[in-house]
């Protein structure tokens, strides 16, 4: 499936991540990379290694484990990354439930 804006993968994404705890593992998992790539610049620049291997490890985890799917970053590595920052920051500032409220009165694409 091919998508032509962050719009069209958003709620491919969001289906993708419907499970509260599989959006809270990603919440983690990227604070801990924004985490490390601060400490990498300011302290230690081998320490760039854990950006993708916590951001990743964290959020692939709860899509093998918790949402019991694959990850929307195998198909679609550049949406999939800006809707991460995306869905990051409407839960930074408290706005995920209404996005989610949002999206549940579109059709949303299921590909199986």
């Amino acid at each position: 499936m091919n998508f032509r804006s962050m719009e069209e993968f958003w709620p491919h994404y969001m289906n993708q991540h419907s499970r509260p705890a599989t959006r809270r593992w990603h919440f983690v998992g990227t604070l801990c990379s924004m985490l490390c790539l601060v400490y990498t610049v300011l302290f230690n620049k081998w320490f760039v290694i854990f950006v993708p291997v916590l951001g990743y490890g964290l959020a692939w985890y709860s899509h093998f484990f918790v949402e019991g799917n694959v990850p929307a970053t195998f198909g679609h590595p550049f949406w999939s990354l800006l809707c991460d920052f995306k869905m990051f920051g409407l839960m930074l500032t408290g706005q995920m439930d209404r996005e989610i409220k949002r999206l549940g009165k579109r059709p949303v694409l299921q590909v199986y």
